[in-house]
């Protein structure tokens, strides 16, 4: 169903929800559940240039979305429960995880309002930094950079570069460009590169990571929402393969123990910063269990299997693009129809870490094999 045309893509979902394709197929595909990805909810902005925008959905799209997916007649679970119902048989309905990245403050403005209205466990994974007014958001400081100057100039790679931009389309192949460039920074280079950035431009980094993100007052009265899972996703939100392996798990471990001592309980659940195969290697899998997490996820698109055939450090998400309002097209993602099936000749059950051979894996990136490795099914 994949196509190089958004038109083309959009058009094979719907024609798979209004055909019945994807419900006719959704036993054969659908696993125990699915866990959807979202990161901010805020209302819908009228500003041009959205380089983020896939990042964003409105609470009005939140409250349509919870309501179908009750009257789709799945199962709203908690982290606590995926794990359960990966590792057993399967249940009559299938389940679906909601879960929050980042620990953006329209969380609780925005977000919790929809999700306590309609009584459903969701989960946060939180980089503590941030609430610790530490941490630099700086993909967002880069957007307000973009998006203000049509002439910019930082140095790159020990070089003056100068980009003059005139639309809004060389804009965002503009952000794309810088924003590919320094998410392959090791975290030190990307600090200069992004304050730097900052400073010549009047981009108070700081103020506007600040602002964006919830403090530990926010965080501790959600955290004292029973239907609430306080999840962890490391201290600086890095991206992990970008640091040697002992940071990597200096990052995951301390990112647990500054989140379980802010909310005074068992931090159990942890997601990879960012989260997609070039985010995170197959050592860091390791490290997750290593680190004392029960479970670890991605932003690798996939479906939940049962009895252990996805590996509980590596589960897949469906990180939702807010630019899509369909709830058409929700409904065929959640089938898994558009994920490829694991074949029969692979194992039943995943193997551990032992097995592995986390513990003899050099730093590098995912690979294709590398996630079907993971659970002996592959996450899809």
């Amino acid at each position: 169903m994949a196509s190089g045309s958004p038109f083309l893509a959009r058009a094979g979902l719907e024609l798979a929800y209004l055909s019945g394709y994807s419900r006719l197929m959704q036993r054969r595909t659908g696993g125990a559940g699915v866990i959807l990805r979202f990161e901010r909810v805020r209302l819908r902005r009228t500003v041009r240039f959205q380089p983020l925008q896939a990042c964003e959905i409105t609470p009005r799209f939140l409250d349509r979305a919870i309501g179908a997916l009750k009257r789709w007649k799945f199962d709203i679970v908690s982290m606590d429960e995926v794990c359960r119902r990966a590792v057993t048989l399967a249940s009559p309905r299938r389940f679906v995880c909601l879960t929050f990245d980042g620990g953006y403050k329209d969380m609780i403005t925005s977000a919790y309002p929809v999700l306590a209205k309609h009584g459903v466990p969701f989960t946060i994974y939180v980089p503590t930094a941030f609430p610790d007014r530490l941490g630099e958001a700086w993909w967002l400081a880069l957007e307000e950079v973009v998006a203000r100057e049509n002439r910019i100039s930082l140095v790159m790679d020990g070089r003056e570069q100068r980009f003059d931009v005139g639309d809004t389309s060389e804009k965002y192949q503009l952000y794309d460009f810088l924003a590919g460039w320094m998410r392959a920074l090791p975290p030190p280079d990307l600090s200069v590169a992004i304050n730097d950035l900052c400073k010549r431009y009047s981009v108070n980094l700081a103020a506007l990571s600040r602002e964006a993100m919830m403090g530990w007052d926010d965080l501790t009265r959600l955290a004292a929402d029973p239907l609430v899972t306080m999840a962890s996703a490391t201290v600086n939100y890095p991206v992990l393969s970008n640091l040697r392996d002992a940071d990597a798990l200096r990052e995951m471990a301390m990112g647990r123990a500054v989140a379980e001592a802010a909310f005074q309980r068992d931090v159990r659940h942890f997601a990879y910063p960012f989260g997609d195969r070039a985010a995170f290697g197959r050592q860091h899998v390791g490290m997750a269990g290593e680190a004392g997490f029960a479970s670890a996820v991605s932003a690798i698109s996939g479906v939940v299997r049962t009895e252990g055939r996805t590996n509980l450090h590596a589960l897949p998400r469906i990180a939702w693009d807010g630019r899509r309002r369909s709830l058409r097209v929700m409904r065929v993602l959640l089938s898994g129809v558009t994920f490829p099936r694991p074949t029969s000749q692979q194992p039943r059950h995943a193997p551990s870490p032992t097995q592995l051979g986390f513990t003899r894996v050099g730093h590098r990136n995912l690979s294709k094999s590398d996630i079907s490795d993971f659970d002996g099914r592959g996450l899809g």
